[in-house]
Protein backbone atom coordinates (compact mmCIF):
# COMPACT_ATOMS: atom_id res chain seq x y z
CA UNK A 1 0.00 0.00 0.00
CA UNK A 2 1.44 3.36 -1.05
CA UNK A 3 1.72 5.82 1.82
CA UNK A 4 3.48 8.77 0.17
CA UNK A 5 2.19 11.03 -2.54
CA UNK A 6 5.05 10.09 -4.85
CA UNK A 7 4.48 6.38 -4.24
CA UNK A 8 0.79 6.76 -5.10
CA UNK A 9 1.75 8.50 -8.33
CA UNK A 10 4.18 5.70 -9.20
CA UNK A 11 1.38 3.16 -8.72
CA UNK A 12 -0.88 5.12 -11.09
CA UNK A 13 1.89 5.42 -13.67
CA UNK A 14 2.82 1.75 -13.50
CA UNK A 15 -0.82 0.72 -13.99
CA UNK A 16 -1.08 2.94 -17.08
CA UNK A 17 2.13 1.54 -18.49
CA UNK A 18 1.05 -2.03 -17.78
CA UNK A 19 -2.17 -1.55 -19.74
CA UNK A 20 -0.33 0.06 -22.64
CA UNK A 21 2.34 -2.66 -22.71
CA UNK A 22 -0.26 -5.44 -22.55
CA UNK A 23 -1.92 -4.11 -25.69
CA UNK A 24 1.35 -3.95 -27.60
CA UNK A 25 2.44 -7.40 -26.40
CA UNK A 26 -0.94 -8.84 -27.37
CA UNK A 27 -0.60 -7.44 -30.89
CA UNK A 28 2.86 -8.98 -31.21
CA UNK A 29 1.60 -12.37 -30.08
CA UNK A 30 -1.33 -12.24 -32.51
CA UNK A 31 0.80 -11.39 -35.54
CA UNK A 32 3.45 -13.98 -34.70
CA UNK A 33 0.78 -16.64 -34.12
CA UNK A 34 -0.78 -15.88 -37.52
CA UNK A 35 2.64 -16.17 -39.16
CA UNK A 36 3.39 -19.48 -37.46
CA UNK A 37 0.05 -20.90 -38.61
CA UNK A 38 0.82 -19.82 -42.19
CA UNK A 39 4.23 -21.51 -41.93
CA UNK A 40 2.72 -24.73 -40.58
CA UNK A 41 0.16 -24.72 -43.41
CA UNK A 42 3.00 -24.42 -45.92
CA UNK A 43 1.56 -21.28 -47.53
CA UNK A 44 4.71 -19.39 -48.69
CA UNK A 45 3.04 -16.29 -50.15
CA UNK A 46 0.81 -15.78 -47.12
CA UNK A 47 3.78 -16.38 -44.82
CA UNK A 48 5.84 -13.69 -46.56
CA UNK A 49 3.13 -11.06 -46.13
CA UNK A 50 2.55 -12.07 -42.53
CA UNK A 51 6.30 -11.93 -41.88
CA UNK A 52 6.26 -8.22 -42.78
CA UNK A 53 3.43 -7.62 -40.31
CA UNK A 54 5.12 -9.63 -37.57
CA UNK A 55 8.44 -7.89 -38.07
CA UNK A 56 6.75 -4.48 -37.96
CA UNK A 57 4.95 -5.26 -34.72
CA UNK A 58 8.07 -6.77 -33.11
CA UNK A 59 10.22 -3.75 -34.05
CA UNK A 60 7.54 -1.34 -32.83
CA UNK A 61 7.29 -3.17 -29.49
CA UNK A 62 11.08 -3.03 -29.14
CA UNK A 63 11.18 0.69 -29.89
CA UNK A 64 8.52 1.30 -27.24
CA UNK A 65 10.51 -0.72 -24.70
CA UNK A 66 7.89 -3.42 -24.27
CA UNK A 67 10.39 -6.11 -25.31
CA UNK A 68 14.15 -5.89 -25.60
CA UNK A 69 15.70 -4.95 -28.94
CA UNK A 70 17.81 -8.14 -29.04
CA UNK A 71 14.75 -10.29 -28.34
CA UNK A 72 12.89 -8.69 -31.23
CA UNK A 73 15.85 -9.17 -33.57
CA UNK A 74 16.23 -12.80 -32.58
CA UNK A 75 12.52 -13.48 -33.09
CA UNK A 76 12.50 -11.79 -36.51
CA UNK A 77 15.58 -13.75 -37.54
CA UNK A 78 14.10 -17.09 -36.55
CA UNK A 79 10.76 -16.35 -38.21
CA UNK A 80 12.48 -15.19 -41.42
CA UNK A 81 14.56 -18.36 -41.42
CA UNK A 82 11.41 -20.48 -41.11
CA UNK A 83 9.73 -18.59 -43.96
CA UNK A 84 12.86 -18.99 -46.06
CA UNK A 85 12.70 -22.76 -45.69
CA UNK A 86 9.24 -22.75 -47.28
CA UNK A 87 10.44 -21.19 -50.55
Amino acid sequence: MANHKSAEKRVRQSLKRRDRNRGVRSEVRTTVKALRSAISDGNATDAKTRLRDAEKSLRKAASKGVIKRETASRSVSRLAKAVGKLA
